[in-house]
Protein backbone atom coordinates (compact mmCIF):
# COMPACT_ATOMS: atom_id res chain seq x y z
CA UNK A 1 0.00 0.00 0.00
CA UNK A 2 3.03 2.52 0.71
CA UNK A 3 5.04 2.00 -2.75
CA UNK A 4 1.31 2.00 -4.49
CA UNK A 5 0.86 6.04 -2.60
CA UNK A 6 4.70 6.88 -3.65
CA UNK A 7 3.46 5.68 -7.38
CA UNK A 8 0.44 7.93 -6.85
CA UNK A 9 2.08 10.97 -5.29
CA UNK A 10 5.19 10.64 -7.98
CA UNK A 11 2.76 10.74 -11.04
CA UNK A 12 0.81 13.50 -9.69
CA UNK A 13 3.99 15.48 -9.28
CA UNK A 14 5.89 14.27 -12.98
CA UNK A 15 2.77 14.31 -15.03
CA UNK A 16 1.64 18.21 -14.79
CA UNK A 17 5.69 19.09 -15.12
CA UNK A 18 5.67 16.80 -18.51
CA UNK A 19 2.34 18.70 -19.86
CA UNK A 20 3.67 22.60 -18.79
CA UNK A 21 6.80 22.75 -20.48
CA UNK A 22 4.64 24.28 -23.56
CA UNK A 23 6.61 21.66 -25.88
CA UNK A 24 4.56 20.18 -28.55
CA UNK A 25 4.49 16.13 -28.87
CA UNK A 26 3.83 14.52 -31.93
CA UNK A 27 -0.11 14.02 -31.12
CA UNK A 28 -0.40 17.55 -29.62
CA UNK A 29 -0.90 20.04 -32.16
CA UNK A 30 2.00 22.80 -32.45
CA UNK A 31 2.06 26.56 -31.27
CA UNK A 32 1.93 28.76 -34.35
CA UNK A 33 4.93 31.59 -34.61
CA UNK A 34 4.20 34.25 -37.01
CA UNK A 35 6.98 37.23 -37.65
CA UNK A 36 7.61 39.74 -40.04
CA UNK A 37 9.93 39.39 -43.03
CA UNK A 38 13.82 41.16 -42.22
CA UNK A 39 14.05 45.24 -42.93
CA UNK A 40 14.14 45.50 -46.75
CA UNK A 41 15.89 48.30 -48.99
CA UNK A 42 13.93 51.58 -49.24
CA UNK A 43 13.86 51.30 -53.16
CA UNK A 44 11.19 49.22 -55.13
CA UNK A 45 13.49 47.71 -57.32
CA UNK A 46 15.64 45.40 -54.72
CA UNK A 47 13.18 42.40 -53.61
CA UNK A 48 16.11 41.14 -50.87
CA UNK A 49 16.89 42.04 -47.37
CA UNK A 50 18.89 45.19 -46.45
CA UNK A 51 21.94 44.98 -43.97
CA UNK A 52 19.49 45.25 -41.39
CA UNK A 53 17.01 42.51 -42.36
CA UNK A 54 20.10 39.95 -42.85
CA UNK A 55 21.51 41.09 -39.66
CA UNK A 56 17.74 40.49 -37.80
CA UNK A 57 18.03 36.92 -40.20
CA UNK A 58 21.24 36.02 -37.99
CA UNK A 59 19.68 37.17 -35.08
CA UNK A 60 16.66 35.17 -35.06
CA UNK A 61 19.10 32.03 -35.08
CA UNK A 62 19.57 33.15 -31.28
CA UNK A 63 15.82 34.06 -31.21
CA UNK A 64 14.60 30.71 -32.38
CA UNK A 65 17.17 28.80 -32.08
CA UNK A 66 18.30 25.39 -30.16
CA UNK A 67 18.61 26.62 -26.34
CA UNK A 68 16.56 29.45 -26.65
CA UNK A 69 12.92 28.11 -25.34
CA UNK A 70 11.62 27.58 -28.62
CA UNK A 71 11.19 23.96 -30.25
CA UNK A 72 10.82 24.86 -33.76
CA UNK A 73 10.28 21.90 -35.95
CA UNK A 74 8.70 23.59 -39.15
CA UNK A 75 9.46 26.93 -40.76
CA UNK A 76 6.78 28.60 -43.29
CA UNK A 77 7.62 30.96 -46.02
CA UNK A 78 6.37 32.07 -49.25
CA UNK A 79 7.29 30.70 -52.72
CA UNK A 80 9.82 32.38 -54.19
CA UNK A 81 9.43 32.95 -58.07
CA UNK A 82 12.24 32.75 -60.49
CA UNK A 83 12.50 36.62 -60.78
CA UNK A 84 13.48 36.62 -56.67
CA UNK A 85 10.01 38.13 -56.07
CA UNK A 86 8.76 37.52 -52.66
CA UNK A 87 12.55 35.89 -50.94
CA UNK A 88 12.79 38.43 -47.77
CA UNK A 89 10.49 35.67 -45.68
CA UNK A 90 12.76 33.13 -47.10
CA UNK A 91 16.15 35.24 -46.39
CA UNK A 92 14.84 36.11 -43.16
CA UNK A 93 14.57 32.38 -41.55
CA UNK A 94 17.53 30.48 -43.41
CA UNK A 95 20.14 30.72 -41.40
CA UNK A 96 17.76 29.47 -38.70
CA UNK A 97 16.61 26.75 -40.93
CA UNK A 98 20.32 25.81 -41.65
CA UNK A 99 21.44 25.93 -37.95
CA UNK A 100 18.16 23.49 -36.98
CA UNK A 101 18.45 21.17 -40.13
CA UNK A 102 15.38 22.22 -41.63
CA UNK A 103 14.01 22.73 -44.84
CA UNK A 104 12.25 25.93 -45.53
CA UNK A 105 8.32 25.14 -46.46
CA UNK A 106 7.65 27.42 -49.78
CA UNK A 107 4.96 25.16 -51.31
CA UNK A 108 2.29 28.13 -50.54
CA UNK A 109 2.62 31.92 -52.10
CA UNK A 110 2.02 34.98 -51.21
CA UNK A 111 -1.32 35.66 -51.02
CA UNK A 112 -2.12 32.09 -50.07
CA UNK A 113 -3.26 32.32 -46.59
CA UNK A 114 -5.81 28.56 -47.03
CA UNK A 115 -2.55 26.86 -47.91
CA UNK A 116 -0.95 28.08 -44.98
CA UNK A 117 -3.74 27.28 -42.67
CA UNK A 118 -4.48 24.01 -44.49
CA UNK A 119 -0.34 23.40 -43.95
CA UNK A 120 -0.50 24.14 -40.40
CA UNK A 121 -3.52 21.75 -39.58
CA UNK A 122 -1.81 18.87 -41.39
CA UNK A 123 1.43 18.90 -39.43
CA UNK A 124 2.33 16.40 -37.72
CA UNK A 125 5.41 16.43 -36.68
CA UNK A 126 7.80 17.22 -33.64
CA UNK A 127 8.16 20.80 -32.74
CA UNK A 128 6.30 23.86 -33.22
CA UNK A 129 5.68 26.25 -36.47
CA UNK A 130 7.30 29.46 -37.48
CA UNK A 131 5.97 31.49 -40.32
CA UNK A 132 7.90 34.00 -42.12
CA UNK A 133 5.83 36.24 -44.22
CA UNK A 134 4.92 39.52 -45.77
CA UNK A 135 3.39 41.88 -43.39
CA UNK A 136 0.06 42.86 -45.31
CA UNK A 137 -0.86 39.66 -44.91
CA UNK A 138 -0.13 37.63 -41.72
CA UNK A 139 -3.48 38.95 -40.77
CA UNK A 140 -5.04 36.79 -43.39
CA UNK A 141 -2.69 33.64 -42.73
CA UNK A 142 -4.07 34.73 -38.89
CA UNK A 143 -7.34 34.71 -39.67
CA UNK A 144 -7.52 31.74 -41.85
CA UNK A 145 -6.13 30.21 -38.58
CA UNK A 146 -9.49 30.71 -37.40
CA UNK A 147 -8.25 34.05 -34.96
CA UNK A 148 -12.10 36.20 -35.67
CA UNK A 149 -10.62 39.89 -36.25
CA UNK A 150 -7.07 39.73 -36.35
CA UNK A 151 -5.15 43.08 -36.03
CA UNK A 152 -2.91 44.24 -39.18
CA UNK A 153 0.43 43.58 -38.21
CA UNK A 154 1.77 47.03 -37.30
CA UNK A 155 4.96 48.32 -39.43
CA UNK A 156 7.17 46.90 -37.06
CA UNK A 157 9.75 44.16 -38.07
CA UNK A 158 10.41 42.49 -34.40
CA UNK A 159 6.82 41.24 -33.46
CA UNK A 160 6.25 37.76 -33.16
CA UNK A 161 2.33 36.54 -32.61
CA UNK A 162 2.07 33.62 -30.82
CA UNK A 163 -1.13 31.41 -31.60
CA UNK A 164 -1.69 28.06 -29.77
CA UNK A 165 -4.09 25.68 -30.73
CA UNK A 166 -7.25 25.66 -31.44
CA UNK A 167 -5.81 28.69 -33.20
CA UNK A 168 -8.60 30.78 -32.37
CA UNK A 169 -6.94 33.65 -30.51
CA UNK A 170 -3.60 35.68 -30.71
CA UNK A 171 -2.50 34.89 -26.69
CA UNK A 172 0.53 37.28 -27.21
CA UNK A 173 2.71 39.41 -29.06
CA UNK A 174 6.55 39.63 -28.40
CA UNK A 175 9.76 41.76 -29.29
CA UNK A 176 12.05 39.76 -31.03
CA UNK A 177 14.75 41.51 -29.05
CA UNK A 178 17.60 41.66 -31.59
CA UNK A 179 20.47 43.82 -29.90
CA UNK A 180 21.06 47.14 -32.23
CA UNK A 181 17.59 46.96 -34.17
CA UNK A 182 14.47 46.81 -31.60
CA UNK A 183 14.46 49.17 -29.27
CA UNK A 184 12.60 48.56 -26.38
CA UNK A 185 8.88 49.86 -26.80
CA UNK A 186 5.73 48.91 -25.28
CA UNK A 187 3.71 46.73 -27.82
CA UNK A 188 0.85 47.70 -28.67
CA UNK A 189 -1.55 45.83 -31.44
CA UNK A 190 -5.12 47.05 -31.88
CA UNK A 191 -7.70 43.71 -30.97
CA UNK A 192 -5.15 41.58 -29.70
Amino acid sequence: MYFFLLLVLALLTVLPLAFASGAHGEDAPPTVYIIRHGEKPTGRGDKGLNVDGFKRAECLRSVFGQGSGYEIGHIMAPFVNKKGHHRRPYETVLPLAVDLGLDVDTSCKRKQAKCVARKVRKYHGPGEILISWRHTNIHEIARELGVPHPPMYPERYDLIWVIPFPYDNITEVRSEACPGLDVPAEIVVQGV
